[in-house]
C-alpha cells in the first residue's frame, strides 16, 4: 500500500482537504497530511468538506520532520513554501500542486465560503488525476 503525504505550510486548508479527498478516493493509499508551521484546522475547510459528505472536523494540524519525508512514497506540495522548505525531497516521488491558500482569501462569507469551494474542487481534480497516475510511484 503506498503512502501519500499531503504538505502546505499550514496544514491548516488545502492538505486537510486533500488528506479528506485522498482518503475517500484513493482506498488503496494510506493518506497522511502534515504542515512545515501546523495551525490550527480551518473551520471553513471544515464546512466545505462538509458540503460533499467528507468529515475532518477532527483532523489535528501535524508538523513535518524533515527526516520523515522518505518515509513516503509520495509527497505532494501544495504551496510553493512548503516546496521551498522540503528541497530535499526525491524528485521522482514529488509532485506539486500550486494551489492559492482559500485562508487567505479575503472577502464577505458568501465569497469566503465559495473561494474554499473553488480550492477544494481544483484538488479534487488533482486527486483524481492522481489515481489515474498512482501506478508510476
Amino acid at each position: 500500500m503506498k503512502k501519500l503525504l499531503f504538505l502546505c505550510t499550514g496544514n491548516s486548508c488545502r492538505s486537510q482537504i486533500a488528506e479528506g479527498i485522498a482518503k475517500k478516493h484513493l482506498i488503496n493509499c494510506k493518506v497522511y497530511s502534515a504542515g512545515t508551521n501546523p495551525e490550527k484546522v480551518n473551520p471553513n475547510a471544515i464546512r466545505s468538506m462538509n458540503e460533499i459528505g467528507i468529515d475532518i472536523s477532527n483532523h489535528k494540524s501535524k508538523k513535518i520532520r524533515v527526516e520523515d519525508l522518505n518515509k513516503f512514497d509520495l509527497v505532494i506540495t501544495l504551496c510553493g513554501d512548503a516546496k521551498d522548505k522540503c528541497p530535499i525531497i526525491d524528485t521522482s516521488r514529488h509532485i506539486h500542486w500550486d494551489i492559492k491558500d482559500p485562508g487567505k482569501f479575503k472577502g464577505n462569507k458568501k465569497e469566503v465560503v465559495l473561494k474554499f469551494s473553488e480550492t477544494r474542487e481544483i484538488i479534487f481534480n488533482y486527486i483524481k488525476l492522481l489515481k489515474d497516475k498512482l501506478n508510476k510511484y
